[in-house]
Formats: structure tokens, C-alpha cells, sequence
């Protein structure tokens, strides 16, 4: 028998033509067989994570997963819900500006990922996390350069400024790293990836090999 998550793939894509409060009130029992399935899953992941980030334990696998319920407050997109199931585990918690763990299943070809780091620091969080890279740039180097990262996570998942920050200069050697807004990595994965009952384990696996990435940014963070 297929994965449930094919189903959960099928529904995604429904939602998305038929992005409404009334179309959603109609198939509200489908939505919520589903979410607890994939709840139950991501208790698994959560709990192969803590394997290794014992910090995790502090927190309940449903504090880490997303609503399906859009905030359209500041969005001229008005459509009520997302089209993807989501979760983020950080050693923080919820709170912004921290490195973490973020898991996004999208129906869609090349969205969904397993991403670590930091998204959209505010500007004294990124001011500080570019000056604790350059002045620890050979540990930093050393941590992108093992195998098990560079395997795993090939890509940066971030917009760059056209230029050099302010107050560095544009042939700094470490310019490129420089220019990065977010401090994020991911590992694509395709929607077959979820079809194989032991996704949550493999993933947790995935996710581990960032966690030297995830530690750096946080220490910094953290850094008086």
C-alpha cells in the first residue's frame, strides 16, 4: 500500500486550486487525518534528532510544527492557508534569529528540503555573525569543508547584496561569505524521499550532518 503521504502530497495540490475557507470546511477530515499521521512522524524525526541535539528534548514536537493557517495580515496574497506542511527544531525554540533545523514538504518539484541555519537575521544578529566568521574563518572553513556537510548540503539557500556590506571592503577575501543576507544551507529532497515509511529517521540522519553549521552560528550568536 502507498505511503500515506502520497495522499498528503494529493491534498496539497487540491488545496492549492481551491485555495478557500469553504472548499477547506468541506475536506477539514481529510486535512486532519493527515496531519496526525504526519504529526506521529515527526515525533519520530524529532525524537531520532534528540539523539544527538539532546537540547531538543526541552521542547514538544507540536511546538515545532507549523500551522497550515496563513497570517495574510501584511500579504497582498489574501489566499487563507499554505500549500505545504512544515516544522523548524532549534535548540531555542521558536525564537528568530537562531540556527536551526528546518524541515518544508511541498508537492512541487525542487521545494521541498531539509534546511539548517539562520533565516533573515535582523541586522545586529547578521552584523554580528559576518565579523564572527571572518575572525574565525579557518574553524569556520573547516567546518564547510568536511565531507559529511559538503556531501549533504552543496548549496547556500540565501540572497546576496550586489555589493559589499557597509564598513567592508569589496575585495575582502572573504567577500562572497560576506555578502550573504542568511547564513542557511539546504538539502533538497524530491516528494519520493516522504514515500518510504522511514523518511523521519533518514532525515534526522540528513539534518545531523549541518549540526557543526547550526553550533557555529549559535555560539556566535550567543558570543558576548
Amino acid at each position: 500500500m502507498p505511503y500515506y503521504t502520497s495522499d498528503l502530497f494529493n491534498f496539497l495540490e487540491n488545496l492549492e486550486q481551491n485555495n478557500n475557507r469553504e472548499w477547506f470546511a468541506a475536506h477539514k477530515d481529510t486535512y486532519t487525518a493527515l496531519r496526525k499521521l504526519w504529526m506521529d512522524d515527526l515525533a519520530r524525526m524529532h525524537e531520532a534528532m534528540c539523539q544527538w541535539e539532546p537540547r531538543l528534548k526541552a521542547y514538544r514536537t507540536e511546538t515545532c510544527a507549523y500551522r497550515i493557517y496563513r497570517d495574510t495580515r501584511f500579504s497582498p496574497d489574501k489566499t487563507p492557508y499554505k500549500t505545504y506542511f512544515s516544522a523548524i527544531f532549534s535548540p531555542y525554540g521558536k525564537q528568530p534569529h537562531r540556527g536551526s533545523y528546518y524541515l518544508h514538504m511541498s508537492p512541487h518539484k525542487n521545494e521541498s528540503g531539509l534546511f539548517g541555519g539562520v533565516w533573515m537575521p535582523e541586522a545586529p544578529v547578521l552584523k554580528k555573525l559576518r565579523h564572527a566568521i571572518v575572525d574565525n574563518i579557518d574553524e569556520f572553513e573547516e567546518i564547510l569543508n568536511q565531507p559529511s556537510l559538503k556531501n549533504n548540503y552543496k548549496q547556500w539557500e540565501s540572497e546576496k547584496l550586489k555589493t559589499a556590506p557597509k564598513g567592508w571592503a569589496k575585495d575582502h577575501p572573504q567577500i562572497e561569505l560576506l555578502r550573504l543576507k542568511d547564513f542557511g544551507m539546504v538539502h533538497n529532497v524530491e516528494t519520493s524521499f516522504f514515500m518510504n515509511s522511514s523518511w523521519p529517521e533518514k532525515a534526522a540522519g540528513i539534518f545531523k550532518h549541518i549540526k557543526p553549521f547550526v553550533d557555529f552560528l549559535n555560539y556566535s550568536i550567543d558570543e558576548e
